[in-house]
């Protein structure tokens, strides 16, 4: 691993606030410039700050990866990109609790008081205490996109544009602008998205409707990103959905990392931790088949 990745992993972690955010995209800005990126910043009144590497005008592929951090909180989010029962269901154990509470309150004649615990939820929710340990969600996407472009040779840059978003806990706010400002982008080139995955064995990437459309595409990203004898890469061609920055654009791909395990005696796969003061698994192996996976796809590329 790269010793700007090792920085971001000891000294970065946290980048909730407007001041760490700001920090952290000072010290990127130089790392990129130094290895020879042309670094341009775009900063919308919701959307927070984009970090870009790269030209977004001759972009034939993009990978990106959200940079901000959240709120730590009491439960992790559980999540299971095959199982959207499961994971409605979960949900609902969370929700229900909260709005039982509300209902009570108001049952009781105590309406501000159901309104303000309501307001409450939502605020730490957003803007809450921030969590200092986030190793998977999102440092692994920030270092992989890290191990990825500085291990890039300067030759294969071409056409290679890398985006650190701002404001994916907030509802996915940077992709959305970023998207809405590149319209190219956002319908008609592949967009890679790397969001925890440092915490499992399973690598998987979850494609849109677009990129499986496209089976030449689709045969290139599952013939580069490949497993070992202990961790599997796998393009999901079935169901499945990862409720992050890909969704933003037409042809992309949200890559995580999962584990196995069992409900009711069935087999599932799902990722947990995030969220919490948990989130401390890092898991190096990880990085590394991805960033040669990434080489792989840019170098297998067609010519523009």
């Amino acid at each position: 691993m790269t010793k700007q990745s090792r920085t971001v992993l000891e000294s970065f972690q946290l980048r909730k606030s407007r001041k760490d955010k700001k920090s952290f995209r000072l010290w990127l800005n130089e790392q990129l410039t130094d290895a020879g990126y042309s670094v341009t910043e775009e900063t919308g009144l919701f959307s927070g700050t984009n970090l870009l590497a790269g030209d977004p005008d001759s972009a034939r592929i993009v990978f990106c990866a959200h940079y901000d951090t959240q709120a730590v909180l009491p439960f992790p989010n559980f999540i299971t990109p095959k199982s959207l029962p499961l994971y409605i269901l979960y949900q609902l154990t969370i929700l229900i609790p909260l709005m039982t509470v509300c209902f009570v309150l108001v049952a009781l004649g105590l309406y501000p008081l159901g309104l303000i615990w309501l307001s409450f939820f939502v605020w730490w929710m957003l803007f809450g205490p921030a969590n200092r340990r986030t190793a998977n969600d999102n440092t692994s996407g920030v270092t992989a996109l890290l191990e990825i472009a500085l291990t890039l040779p300067a030759d294969k840059r071409e056409g290679v544009l890398f985006v650190f978003f701002d404001n994916e806990e907030r509802g996915m706010l940077g992709s959305s602008a970023f998207a809405s400002r590149h319209k190219r982008i956002k319908t008609g080139v592949p967009v890679i998205n790397f969001d925890c995955v440092s915490d499992g064995a399973l690598l998987q990437l979850y494609p849109s409707s677009g990129l499986k459309k496209d089976s030449g595409l689709s045969a290139l990203i599952e013939s580069s990103f490949e497993g070992n004898g202990e961790r599997s890469f796998e393009l999901v061609r079935g169901f499945g959905f990862y409720p992050s920055d890909n969704a933003s654009f037409k042809i992309s791909a949200g890559v995580c990392a999962l584990k196995e395990g069992r409900f009711l005696g069935k087999r599932i796969e799902y990722m947990d931790r995030i969220h919490t003061s948990k989130d401390t698994v890092f898991e190096e192996e990880n990085l590394e088949l991805i960033r040669l996976g990434a080489l792989r796809l840019i170098s297998g590329l067609p010519s523009s």
